[in-house]
């Protein structure tokens, strides 16, 4: 069997929805430590424009964000601190999904259907085992593990059921994946449970009798037209990601042929390019940050091929002279051209010789 060698990503990075990164942003300003023009450099959005129901802005920024609201605040459970605020007036989209449905099962469901316009770099899943209902959230890679933002995801999920269903309710125990903090106490007084650290993933338990909980103050109208409208975005993001995928294509096939060029591939695209930007910015990418991961994809499976000599593709890629394309090489895979060739023929030769 031969190792294939790494394939450029089917889809682009992951992103979270702005109206989350929002709620940071007033988490801060009421806590009067808002460094405004540093959180909107970490952004790479301005208050403004995080204030669109549609903005997506990339997983990581938004981590890099907690991380500074720690810094800040000098409060290592800001996470937990954060979510605990209840503010109707600034939910996103989901949070009003959410408590509009006739139940606190059926907000579950939608919950669980929906979450991808929360954060696309955390999966949840949703399963009753005995008499336990059980939210399991799943990082879909380590990196895009944060403990802040878990934290703040657990404590608003409970402090806003209590605010709009009932303040009863309780978390039987919860499963947390990172290790445990020195704040570890506040966690079983925030869920009415015991919390056990450093598990594989973040697992929330609740009696299963919960689900038919009628909410309170649900108004079905206001459902129909909230659910609605989040069903658009689910539609417009999937249009969104085509759209990068599409843009994808063309700088491959350009880098191919000419120099990559911003207004030649709108031109294409029949729009301006500051439409170009402005769409693509509104998916959480840059022009020229998509260039640099095309060219970095075509690297690592070129290189890896020993179709071309290394020459030739640093041609291919639009480099001016071997040395640049290795030195870019390098800061990509952590190791010279040379040495991740050889890595890989190794690799290949031992298989087909099995």
């Amino acid at each position: 069997m031969t190792v294939n060698p790494p394939q450029a990503q089917a889809t682009t990075s992951p992103l979270v929805a702005a109206s989350s990164t929002l709620a940071l942003v007033h988490y801060l300003d009421a806590q009067g430590v808002l460094n405004l023009p540093a959180v909107e450099r970490i952004a790479g959005f301005n208050r403004s424009e995080l204030s669109d129901p549609d903005l997506r802005i990339p997983a990581e920024r938004h981590y890099r964000l907690w991380e500074h609201a720690e810094k800040v605040t000098g409060d290592p459970a800001v996470g937990l601190h954060a979510g605990q605020i209840v503010d109707p007036d600034r939910m996103g989209l989901v949070g009003h999904v959410f408590f509009n449905c006739d139940t606190l099962g059926e907000a579950v469901t939608q919950y669980v259907r929906l979450h991808r316009l929360i954060n696309e770099s955390v999966i949840l899943s949703f399963e009753q085992t005995g008499e336990q209902a059980i939210l399991t959230w799943q990082a879909d890679t380590p990196g895009h593990y944060c403990r802040q933002d878990m934290d703040r995801t657990l404590a608003a999920a409970l402090c806003r059921t209590r605010h709009f269903i009932h303040p009863s309710i309780v978390a039987e125990w919860a499963e947390i994946a990172h290790p445990k903090p020195d704040y570890a106490g506040e966690y079983q007084r925030l869920l009415g449970g015991p919390a056990f650290f450093g598990c594989g993933a973040t697992r929330l338990a609740f009696s299963s009798r919960h689900l038919s909980h009628p909410i309170p103050h649900r108004n079905p109208y206001v459902y129909s037209a909230v659910l609605k409208q989040v069903n658009a975005v689910l539609a417009r993001l999937q249009s969104r990601r085509t759209f990068g995928r599409k843009i994808r294509r063309l700088i491959s096939r350009q880098m191919s042929t000419d120099r990559i060029d911003a207004d030649t591939l709108a031109k294409q695209c029949h729009m301006s390019r500051q439409t170009l930007y402005r769409r693509l910015k509104k998916e959480g990418l840059g022009f020229h940050e998509l260039v640099e991961e095309v060219r970095k994809d075509k690297a690592m499976r070129y290189v890896a091929s020993d179709h071309y000599a290394l020459g030739e593709i640093a041609f291919l890629l639009g480099f001016s002279e071997l040395s640049a394309f290795s030195r870019a090489f390098k800061r990509w895979t952590g190791m010279a051209p040379v040495q991740y060739r050889a890595r890989h023929l190794d690799i290949d030769n031992g298989d087909a010789s099995e």
